[in-house]
C-alpha cells in the first residue's frame, strides 16, 4: 500500500456508505426480485396449462377432475371465458392471452395428444400431436411452436414442431424426462428439471435442430412454474429431489442459473405462464391440494442475475476512498481467504468423495474407525447441514471422484474396499447410483477431476503408477500417463484442463505438480511443501492444497494462481485423507478425514476467499 505522500494530489472518492462485498450482495438480494399476492383464481387447480404476461394471461384445463375451465388475468383479476373442448391436466400452454396453444395431458382413459388453438374467444381442436403424453414442456407461438419431453408410460425425450396446423417429429432431447420446465421459441428453446428417473437439474438448449446440455439447475426439481427465453428464464417452486415441495426461484441468463427471490409459498405441480420472462412473470394455482393463489414476480436489481458484485458494489481492488458518514479514509485490498467451520457429517469417515459447491453438495462412501470399515453412505450438503440420501451399490474409499460434478450428478470411480481395489463405477443422478461401465483397471489410493460425463481419474497405488483414465459419460479411455508415477495425490480442474499434485511416487513425499491440457501431463511449479494425502480442489489456474501427511498430520494450505503455489491460511484440523471440493480455489471446503490417533473425524471446514477487504487508513 503505497504511503499518503505518495498519493496526494489524487483525486480521492467520497461515498457516504461502505461498499457491499459480494456475499453481503447476495444476502441483500440485489440481483433478485420480489413476489408479491396477485389476485385469486376463480378456480383451484394444479398441473394445469399458461400463457401470455404478467399483465394479459391464460390459465386453461388442470386437476381437480380434469377440468376444461379457462380463465384470463389483467394484472390485477382472474375472469372466467369459454372453456377448452377436452377437459384434461398434465397439459401445456404457448403464446399470448388472445393466440394461444394448448396440447398433450391426461384425462380418462389415459394421455392424449389433442391440441387446440385460442383466439382469443374461443378454442378450436387441431391436429393431434404424434406422440400423446402428459406433464410435457413445450416452446413458441400458437403458429410456431415446440413440445417435447412427457410421460408416455415411460418418460420421453420426443420433440415435436408445430407450423400451425400439424406436428412434425424433430431430433429428441438428450434427456428422455416429464414435469420439466420450458421456454423460448420453436428455434431457440430452454428445457429443464424434471423426472427422467430421478429428479434433475439437467438443462438443454435447442438451436432448431439440436438440443445441447448447458448449465444445470443449482438444485434438482420438477413441476415448476416456467417462463422465458432461451437467455433469460425462470424456474420458480417445484417439488425437490426426493423432497418436500419447496420456494425455491432460479433465474438464467443465458449460461448460469442464480438463486434469486422465493416464493411466498412452497408449491408444485403449477405451470405459471410460458411467455413471461425472468423479470416479469407469474405463478398461479398449484397443489394438491389445488389452490387459487397468484403470485406476481416483478425485478428490479441489476440485470442480468449474474452481474458481479463489484459493479454493484462500486468497489475496486486498489480504490481510496473517503467515508462521509464516519469521516474515515479507507483502502479496497484483495479478499484473504479463510477456513471456518461447516455442519459436521452424519457419519465420521476419512477417505471420502465429494463433488459439487460447499453450498450445495454431496459426500460419499469413505472409510469408518477402524479403516476397515468401508462405507456406502451418501449425504448431500446445503452449506449448513447434511442429509442422508441413497447409498452407493459398493462401499469404497480413496477414489476419484468428479470434483466439479453436482449434487445431482455426481461420479464415484474406482477406489478399495479394504480387503481388496474395485474397478467399479457408479453415477448418481440426484436420487440413486447406478452402475455404469467400469475402468479398464483400479485406481485406489487415487483422485480425480472433471464432472459426471468429462472426468479423469489419476494415479495408482498401492504401488505407485502413472496411469490415467478418461471417462466420457459412457466408457473409460486410458490416456496419457504423469511424468511421475504416485499415489495418495490431489488432483482439481476438468477432464481438458486438469491438474495433479503432491503423493507418494514409493518414498519420499513429492512436492511436484502437473498441468493436463487435454492430451499429455507436464510438469510445472512445485508445493513449497511436500505431502500425500490432502486435499485438492479448484481449477487448472486457481486450486486449493489443505492439510495431509508430511510424515507428519498437518494444517498447511497452499493457493496455486496458475503459476506458483502460496502458502496462505491453515485449517484449524490437523488430518489426513479429508473429502475434498470446490468448482474453483476461491471457494470449497474438506470433509471428514483422519485425526493424529488413527481415528476418523466429522468436522467440515469451508474456505472462502472474500472479493476485497475495507481497510481504514491510519498515520501507522
Amino acid at each position: 500500500m503505497a504511503g499518503y505522500k505518495e498519493i496526494k494530489g489524487f483525486d480521492v472518492q467520497s461515498k457516504s456508505v461502505d461498499p457491499t462485498p459480494y456475499a453481503q450482495a447476495l444476502a441483500d438480494n440485489p440481483y433478485g426480485g420480489v413476489w408479491s399476492s396477485g389476485g385469486a383464481m376463480g378456480t383451484a387447480r394444479y398441473t394445469h396449462g399458461g400463457t401470455g404476461t404478467l399483465t394479459a394471461g391464460l390459465a386453461f384445463g388442470g386437476d381437480p377432475g380434469d377440468t376444461s375451465n379457462c380463465e384470463t388475468y389483467d394484472g390485477s383479476a382472474w375472469a372466467e371465458v369459454n372453456n377448452l373442448n377436452t377437459g384434461r391436466n398434465g397439459l401445456f400452454g404457448i403464446g399470448t392471452q388472445t393466440a394461444s396453444l394448448g396440447f398433450g395431458g391426461v384425462y380418462s382413459p389415459g394421455n392424449t395428444g389433442a391440441t387446440e388453438s385460442w383466439n382469443g374467444s374461443n378454442w378450436t381442436e387441431v391436429n393431434d400431436m404424434n406422440t400423446a403424453r402428459r406433464f410435457l414442456a413445450g416452446a413458441g407461438t400458437n403458429t410456431a411452436g415446440l413440445g417435447y419431453g412427457g410421460y408416455v408410460g415411460p418418460n420421453t425425450a420426443a420433440n415435436e414442431s408445430w407450423n400451425g396446423s400439424s406436428w412434425t417429429e424433430v431430433n429428441d432431447l438428450n434427456t428422455a424426462r416429464n414435469d420439466l420446465g420450458g421456454a423460448g421459441t420453436q428455434t431457440a428453446a430452454l428445457g429443464y428439471g424434471g423426472t427422467g428417473p430421478g429428479t434433475t437439474a439437467i438443462t438443454e438448449s435447442w438451436n432448431g435442430s439440436t438440443w445441447t446440455e448447458v448449465g444445470d439447475l443449482n438444485s434438482a426439481k420438477k413441476a415448476g412454474a416456467n417462463s422465458g427465453t432461451q437467455t433469460a428464464a425462470l424456474m420458480a417452486g417445484g417439488q425437490s429431489a426426493p423432497g418436500p415441495n419447496i420456494a425455491q426461484t432460479e433465474s438464467w441468463n443465458g449460461s448460469a442459473w442464480t438463486e434469486v427471490g422465493d416464493l411466498a409459498s412452497a408449491i408444485r405441480s403449477n405451470k405459471g405462464t410460458s411467455a413471461g420472462t425472468n423479470t416479469t412473470s407469474m405463478s398461479n394455482g398449484g397443489g394438491p391440494p389445488a389452490v387459487t393463489t397468484t403470485e406476481e414476480w416483478t425485478f428490479s436489481g441489476i440485470n442480468p442475475a449474474t452481474t458481479p458484485a463489484i459493479s454493484y458494489s462500486d468497489a475496486v481492488v486498489g480504490d481510496l476512498y473517503y467515508n462521509s458518514t464516519t469521516g474515515q479514509l479507507k483502502a479496497i485490498t484483495a479478499g484473504v481467504g479463510s477456513w471456518s467451520s461447516g455442519g459436521s457429517i452424519g457419519s465420521a469417515s476419512a477417505g471420502r468423495g465429494a463433488a459439487g459447491p460447499y453450498t450445495a453438495s454431496i459426500a460419499f462412501g469413505g472409510t469408518g474407525s477402524p479403516p476397515t470399515a468401508n462405507q456406502t453412505l451418501t449425504e448431500t450438503y446445503n452449506g449448513s447441514s447434511w442429509t442422508e440420501v441413497a447409498d452407493l451399490n459398493e462401499g469404497r474409499f480413496m477414489f476419484c471422484p468428479a470434483k466439479q460434478g453436482t449434487q445431482t450428478a455426481a461420479l464415484a470411480a474406482t477406489g478399495t474396499t479394504g480387503p481388496s481395489d474395485t474397478v467399479s463405477n457408479e453415477l448418481w443422478d440426484g436420487s440413486s447410483w447406478t452402475e455404469v461401465n467400469n475402468l479398464n483397471s483400479t485406481h485406489a489410493f487415487s483422485d480425480g477431476n472433471g464432472t459426471s460425463t468429462a472426468a479423469l481419474a489419476i494415479g495408482r497405488g498401492p504401488s505407485p503408477r502413472a496411469f490415467v483414465e478418461s471417462w466420457d459419460g459412457t466408457n473409460w479411455t486410458e490416456v496419457g500417463d504423469l511424468n511421475e508415477g504416485r499415489y495418495f495425490l490431489s488432483a482439481s480442474g476438468t477432464q481438458a484442463a486438469g491438474l495433479a499434485f503432491s503423493g507418494d511416487p514409493g518414498g519420499p513425499f513429492t512436492a511436484n505438480t502437473e498441468s493436463w491440457d487435454g492430451s499429455s501431463w507436464t510438469e510445472v511449479a512445485n508445493l513449497n511443501t511436500a505431502r500425500s494425502t490432502g486435499g485438492g480442489f479448484g481449477t487448472q489456474t486457481s486450486s486449493i492444497m489443505a492439510t495431509g501427511y508430511t510424515p507428519t498430520f498437518v494444517t498447511n494450505t497452499e493457493q496455486w494462481d496458475g503459476t506458483s503455489w502460496t502458502e496462505v491460511n491453515d485449517v484449524a484440523t490437523a488430518r489426513n485423507r479429508p473429502g475434498s471440493n470446490g468448482a474453483t480455489g476461491s471457494q470449497g471446503m474438506i470433509v471428514g478425514g483422519q485425526n493424529p490417533g488413527s481415528g476418523t473425524l466429522t468436522n467440515v471446514e469451508e474456505w472462502v476467499i472474500p472479493d476485497f477487504v475495507i481497510n481504514e487508513v491510519t498515520t501507522s
